[in-house]
């Protein structure tokens, strides 16, 4: 048989993780000068974020109880799960913790009752809710004892932390810096990403060619858009090298992807090895007939060697072209093209 008492058989606290700041009908009493106090156990959500509500429950009768805890509100059901109880029973003068963990939809803003004007049932933003304790005293006996508090859900917003704590106290200042947020930020977002945007490793496919125009790159649809994006960002630095053996080998490097090797001192170890087939040169008292080479062999001749564990993947073409762009006009090369596994 469930009963109520007049004097409580329990003590329920309950604290809340987030406090509102401001409750509707504030932005009145900021203008007439009234007062509005908050609930200790208002319970402030924002959608997509959880929150919890702790309850904690002592017993003030002299023998243990049975208790058994229930809520329900103006809320669904999914939006409310308990947990943190061991047991149901409490023995006299000891303490019962609970925990209510809510969670929001992130989409609650976007329900259809929020969103179309003519919604004949209104989105709630203050809804209320009741803990039902029930105890049991002895076989037959029970009663309820019941807790009341608020939820409010409203957006977070950013900006309400550059106001001073007087205005946040004002729910309709709260939900009007939320829609100029929404307004403005999308902007700030883009001038803190802008460097994103210049930047050819991470802007738009469609901003390329405004980006090697920039540099004075020429695009070619021979590159894959990786390579692109690496030779318009060092197009400066190919510029600056051209004509020399570390420019040759950057582009090649660039387009091959094969390591540059700088800690090998030996340039025939190296992935791309680019040398000049100098010979002994000719010294009078040092040079030995059969290895001395009059003037130190070809002159503005080099040998460029790509080592690849993919020797297949190589354009020949390709490199052929790179190196007369790279080149001076009067120098001449052999090309070769090893494959490592083999």
């Amino acid at each position: 048989m469930v009963q109520s008492r007049s004097t409580p058989s329990v003590s329920v606290q309950l604290t809340p993780m987030r406090i509102p700041e401001a409750v509707p009908k504030a932005g009145l009493a900021f203008a007439t000068g009234e007062t509005i106090d908050i609930t200790a156990s208002d319970l402030l959500l924002h959608p997509g974020e959880p929150s919890e509500m702790m309850v904690q429950i002592q017993n003030l009768e002299p023998h243990p109880l049975q208790l058994n805890l229930q809520i329900e509100g103006e809320f669904p059901t999914e939006w409310c799960q308990i947990g943190g109880m061991e047991g149901n029973e409490i023995a006299p003068g000891e303490s019962m913790d609970a925990v209510l963990y809510f969670h929001v939809p992130a989409t609650f803003f976007e329900d259809q009752q929020a969103i179309i004007p003519d919604s004949k049932e209104r989105l709630k933003l203050d809804l209320r809710c009741l803990i039902s304790i029930h105890i049991n005293i002895g076989s037959e006996r029970q009663y309820i004892q019941q807790e009341e508090f608020s939820l409010y859900i409203r957006p977070y917003s950013n900006y309400m932390n550059f106001l001073p704590v007087l205005y946040r106290e004002v729910d309709f200042i709260g939900r009007l810096m939320k829609i100029l947020e929404l307004a403005y930020q999308p902007v700030i977002d883009s001038f803190n990403v802008m460097w994103a945007n210049l930047d050819p490793l991470t802007a738009p496919r469609a901003l390329l060619p405004f980006l090697a125009h920039w540099v004075a790159w020429q695009s070619d649809t021979i590159w894959d858009l990786r390579q692109q994006r690496r030779l318009i960002r060092r197009a400066v630095e190919l510029y600056r090298w051209r004509g020399t053996r570390k420019g040759l080998r950057l582009y090649l490097h660039l387009y091959t992807g094969l390591p540059l090797d700088e800690h090998l001192a030996n340039e025939a170890d190296k992935h791309i090895s680019i040398t000049e087939p100098f010979g002994q040169p000719f010294v009078i008292g040092e040079a030995e007939l059969g290895t001395a080479v009059l003037g130190g062999g070809q002159a503005f001749h080099f040998v460029v060697r790509l080592r690849s564990p993919n020797s297949h993947s190589i354009h020949e073409r390709l490199i052929r072209r790179i190196i007369e762009q790279e080149k001076p006009a009067f120098s001449t090369y052999e090309l070769f093209i090893e494959n490592l596994q083999e």
